[in-house]
């Protein structure tokens, strides 16, 4: 049988886009040679479609675009169409809607798996609109008794986890019923090396259950999720195809044939080492420029300070907008070292980008007099500093408003979680590139960027983190030095490990943990009111990380 993978880009909320992708992969010469064409979870919504699920117009719009679907199928009698959608259920208590996978042939749904395992962690909440499915059964399809499933119904294989987070694994139940193909639908949102553990996962049930698998999935950004592909095929041989990460893909398999790559050769190839900065680095350019197009921006604007990280944002907007549509503005202020001026402007120039320069001194100067008869007899703390870094944020809205330019943020994960940034200053902008970017993993991410030539002036990447805000400031000052830092910020946000097992871990003193974790937990406030940031790790901040502000 031939399988025609669709690996497409939904757009939340466009219905009728969405059917069209549908419509057009159909039209494709691909039809004339396949079977099965397969898109991914929630398709005809795009995922994750949210509180638009709540809207009685919404699903009646849905509705209306399945009957599409099913009319556009008559045109090819011997296709089967696997899409998924949220299915209007019949019952009055408690959820109304199925997250479904619909099987459409010759013009009627010939099939319906229900989701079973509806995930409520980290960045999900499928419980909040969905029923669990009532039965799992495979259905039969050119001879194949094939076992759909979707997204989190593959995870909850017992034998590769030590806790479970379900009491039954839908994979085991329809290997029982007589599966001998497994179709999984997906919207997987990416994070480093999770490709990996996909394949680890899929490996498992292809040998335990002696059975081939396909893994379809969703690619594209919406809003701070980034979805990478990376469907997959694996046959009872061990045999791999993969679609590339990061782009819509459409490609046809024949489930008969060992023509793929090994699986052992494969994982030799990919390791996790060679691709962990190329995936960052592709998943934040796909990041970038849907957000962009599907919020209706096609200009970024960045404020430029001299140091790595808002040059790493400018330079990923260049790559992710092109050079026309990237604007940067440097605002040096009293304690902005000229080094900063001469870096910033020399990677404007090899970015070749609009360069702006806005002097803050003055402006600096008259918010001091007019607070001077307040502020008298006290001593310069952070209140100073932090007044510029708010009137760089103000010059930077202002541009923003009147040319229509989405400001970008450049603040790291590291700044980010102890709070080393300024609320309505630098923290100001539509979208934080680098808010789940680790410190040292931008570093990482500068050196790739530069890895065919110099684009990020070394300078920048060499020179001690400075905020520049006070004389011969240094961020090490307050904070120690980033390695450790990740380090620390790594067990406490994303293994959320006690303070004394991360002291223990680490080899250092307790004290100097607690102090950081203080930091964390004191600056909540400021997190809550930041910009929707990229996700790229198992534990970012935002939606998937809920922690209360007024808590001791």
């Amino acid at each position: 049988m031939k399988i025609t993978i669709c690996q497409l880009n939904p757009f939340i909320g466009d219905i009728k886009g969405n059917y069209e992708k549908i419509e057009k992969a159909l039209k494709s010469d691909t039809t004339k040679s396949t079977d099965l064409m397969i898109f991914p979870e929630l398709f005809l919504t795009g995922y994750p479609p949210k509180d638009l699920l709540e809207k009685g117009w919404f699903i009646e719009k849905i509705n209306e675009y399945i009957e599409e679907v099913k009319r556009l199928s008559k045109n090819y009698p011997d296709l089967g169409i696997l899409f998924g959608t949220p299915i209007l259920s019949s019952e009055r208590v408690g959820n109304k809607l199925y997250n479904s996978a619909l099987l459409i042939s010759n013009g009627k749904e010939i099939f319906r798996y229900n989701k079973k395992l509806l995930p409520t962690y980290d960045v999900f909440d499928e419980k909040r609109y969905f029923k669990e499915a009532e039965e799992i059964k495979p259905v039969t399809f050119k001879g194949h008794k094939i076992g759909i499933n979707i997204c989190e119904d593959m995870w909850n294989d017992y034998q590769l986890w030590t806790e479970n987070k379900y009491q039954i694994d839908p994979i085991e139940e329809l290997s029982k019923k007589g599966a001998d193909l497994f179709i999984n639908i997906s919207a997987s949102p990416y994070y480093l090396d999770k490709e990996n553990l996909r394949k680890k996962i899929i490996q498992s049930h292809v040998s335990r259950h002696d059975s081939m698998f396909i893994f379809v999935n969703q690619v594209g950004g919406n809003d701070e999720l980034i979805f990478d592909g990376q469907s997959l095929f694996i046959n009872l041989n061990n045999y791999v195809m993969e679609l590339p990460a990061f782009e819509e893909n459409i490609t046809t398999i024949d489930i008969e044939e060992n023509k793929y790559q090994k699986m052992s050769d494969y994982s030799k190839k990919d390791t996790v080492e060679s691709i962990k900065v190329k995936n960052l680095h592709d998943a934040l350019l796909l990041g970038i420029e849907d957000y962009f197009k599907k919020c209706g921006f096609k200009k970024a604007l960045i404020g430029l300070s001299g140091g790595i990280d808002s040059a790493v944002t400018c330079a990923m907007a260049k790559r992710a907008l092109g050079r026309e549509n990237v604007m940067a503005v440097y605002m040096p202020g009293p304690y902005s070292s000229k080094e900063s001026w001469v870096d910033s402007e020399e990677l404007a120039k090899k970015l070749e980008i609009n360069f702006e320069v806005i002097n803050i001194n003055e402006i600096y100067d008259t918010f001091l007099n007019s607070l001077s008869h307040i502020f008298e007899g006290t001593e310069d703390n952070v209140a100073e500093e932090n007044i510029q870094a708010r009137i760089r944020g103000n010059i930077l809205m202002a541009i923003s408003n009147k040319f229509g330019h989405l400001l970008l943020t450049t603040g790291n994960k590291s700044e980010l979680a102890v709070g080393y940034c300024t609320l309505y200053g630098d923290m100001s902008g539509g979208l934080g590139v680098l808010s789940d970017v680790p410190k040292t993993m931008v570093y990482q991410l500068a050196n790739y960027i530069n890895k065919d030539k110099e684009i990020i002036p070394n300078n920048i990447i060499n020179k001690a983190p400075s905020a520049e805000l006070k004389p011969d400031q240094k961020d090490e000052d307050s904070l120690p030095p980033y390695d450790l830092l990740d380090n620390i910020l790594y067990y406490h946000i994303t293994l959320q490990s006690s303070p004394s097992e991360i002291a223990r871990q680490l080899n250092i003193d307790l004290t100097l943990v607690k102090n950081i974790i203080k930091m964390v937990d004191k600056n909540e406030y400021k997190r809550q009111q930041a910009p929707p940031g990229l996700k790229i790790t198992s534990k970012a901040f935002g939606s998937g990380r809920r922690m209360p502000i007024a808590a001791k």
